[in-house]
This record gives C-alpha cells, sequence and structure tokens, in this order.
C-alpha cells in the first residue's frame, strides 16, 4: 500500500490509473486534517510483478512539453499511456487523440 497526500492533481492522476487498470483500489481518508490517499498497486503472474513499470515526468518546471493533438506517439505500441492536461482537464493520450486536442504531457506510465 502506498500512502499520498490527497491534491485535485493527484486525486485525477490516481483515478485516471484506475480506470485504465493499473491500480487496484484507492480509498481516501483523513489524518490530522490532513487527505491522504491510500493506493493498492496492481500485481500479475507467479512473481507478482507490478503492472505498473515504470511512470516517467516529461514536463518539468523549467521546460514545458506539449502534445498537439495530431503527432503523439503510441506509449509502447499502446501498452501505456501518457497523462496530458487540457482544456477538458486530465485526460489520456488516447482520449486526447479521439477528441484532437492538445495539452501539455505530464507523464508517461507504462
Amino acid at each position: 500500500m502506498i500512502r499520498i497526500p490527497a491534491t485535485k492533481m493527484t486525486k485525477n492522476i490516481v483515478q485516471i490509473l484506475l480506470a485504465e487498470g493499473f491500480l487496484k483500489s484507492v480509498t481516501e481518508h483523513r489524518e490530522n486534517k490532513k487527505d491522504f490517499l491510500d493506493i493498492r498497486l496492481k500485481y500479475f503472474g507467479r512473481k507478482k510483478e507490478p503492472y505498473i513499470t515504470e511512470i516517467k515526468s516529461i514536463s518539468k518546471p523549467g521546460l514545458k512539453v506539449y502534445y498537439d493533438g495530431k503527432n503523439k506517439p503510441k506509449i509502447l505500441g499502446g501498452m501505456g499511456i501518457a497523462i496530458l492536461s487540457t482544456s477538458c482537464g486530465l485526460l489520456t493520450d488516447r482520449e486526447a487523440r479521439q477528441q484532437k486536442i492538445g495539452g501539455e504531457i505530464l507523464c508517461n506510465v507504462w
């Protein structure tokens, strides 16, 4: 189990990862007047390999990376996802491609 502070951004990212099947469950609780998210990772196989092998941050405060809605390559041939901050909120690269909108690439997950 992983515990992280519950901010609006982390809640949205965790909901995307949960919907995409990378996480097993998420619970929110309050402790000492602060909100936290308890995340349970999803594992597969006999060796209990995690579904998430890497999360790579793309945009940084000094260098923002944007996606125009057309030319974004698929992450690991479609096996991974990119999380984008768009005018419609946080979306995966597939959703942004379907809606034909661009945005700032926050991270890649595979």
